[in-house]
């Protein structure tokens, strides 16, 4: 392998999919990209049912995407040094929108010989909940697809 692709966005399960493929990155010598999706969902979280004006859903729009690059910067950072640390090549990319479809779009801007996600989260378990549409996935991946389960 030369070009893994990882699709995590710090959950527990994203993050059993990071350990997975830096370690497969490491021992295959292979280049790592992370994706980090913001899913699309946050476009429209402008508060407006309790923003009474158009100044202050601005402000809080704001705040939101302020808040929102800053969780992904960190989550960027995290990663990158994980893998610097097994001598791994990490690149990355934050985009918004749907978790699969990002993904196809990614994979099909260079050729990636591993896709790996973690497993969805079981059910009963709170926390953030972006769901990877995996029969999406399944019918617009090329590459091979790991899923990690979650731990």
């Amino acid at each position: 392998m030369s070009k893994i692709i990882i699709a995590s966005h710090g959950t527990p399960g994203g993050r059993a999919a990071e350990e997975a493929a830096v370690g497969l990155a490491a021992e295959s010598g292979a280049a790592l990209f992370h994706l980090f999706v913001v899913p699309d969902f946050w476009k429209g979280m402008m508060g407006d049912d309790w923003l009474n004006n158009a100044v202050s859903q601005i402000r809080f729009g704001s705040y939101v995407e302020n808040q929102l690059a800053n969780e992904a910067a960190e989550e960027v950072r995290r990663l990158h040094e994980a893998a610097e640390e097994k001598g791994v090549t990490c690149e990355s990319d934050v985009r918004v929108g749907k978790p699969a479809e990002c993904l196809i779009d990614a994979c099909n801007l260079d050729n990636y010989d591993m896709v790996v996600i973690g497993a969805p989260r079981p059910k009963g378990l709170t926390g953030y909940r972006s769901r990877m549409v995996l029969d999406t996935l399944a019918r617009g991946l090329k590459a091979r697809l790991m899923i990690v389960p979650h731990p």
